[in-house]
């Protein structure tokens, strides 16, 4: 069980490093580990025992979460390959002009004749950029270009961050 504290995330549940994953996958190896690392299993072993079954379960959750969401994923990947992800980076000014007009547009979402339709019609608008970001940073680890990769992951921040005001604007709507 040792083993598991050394292995890297993707080597954990068996996986090819790479930003595209099976999260299904994911999750049934995630399972699986679950029953072998769960404290539980360990309730009447040493205390080292105890202590390394926590430790895995710690590191096996940890893993977990951060190979779900494909923001942390990136940012995990990005730092395995030596990429300082909170160095500052350049972004494309009509990239930041985009992100004011979409910011401005979840703004006035309150004052629209029918603010839950136009909040969905962000939320898709969202969404296809969103995707689209998380492909493009595919092909770049892919190509081995790791500072457009992190060029590309600092956009999905800006798309991350516009998509939870969204869905807090929402929650807001809807109350």
């Amino acid at each position: 069980m040792q083993e598991l504290l050394t292995q890297n995330f993707f080597e954990l549940f068996g996986l090819s490093p790479g930003f595209s994953l099976d999260v299904g996958e994911l999750t049934q190896r995630y399972r699986e580990l679950q029953q072998v690392v769960h404290p539980d299993r360990f309730a009447t072993a040493s205390s080292q025992e105890r202590r390394l079954s926590m430790q895995c379960a710690t590191h096996v959750n940890e893993a977990f979460q951060t190979l779900k969401h494909p923001l942390s994923r990136a940012r995990y990947l990005l730092e395995m390959r030596g990429v300082a992800v909170d160095q500052s980076t350049s972004l494309p000014a009509e990239f930041l002009m985009e992100q004011m007009t979409l910011r401005e547009q979840l703004e006035e979402l309150s004052g629209q004749p029918e603010p839950l339709l136009a909040l969905m019609q962000l939320r898709d608008d969202l969404g296809r950029r969103g995707s689209d970001l998380q492909q493009s940073f595919a092909d770049l680890l892919g190509l081995d270009d790791n500072m457009s990769a992190l060029q590309v992951f600092n956009k999905m921040q800006f798309i991350y961050r516009l998509q939870q005001e969204l869905d807090a604007q929402e929650e807001h709507l809807a109350g």
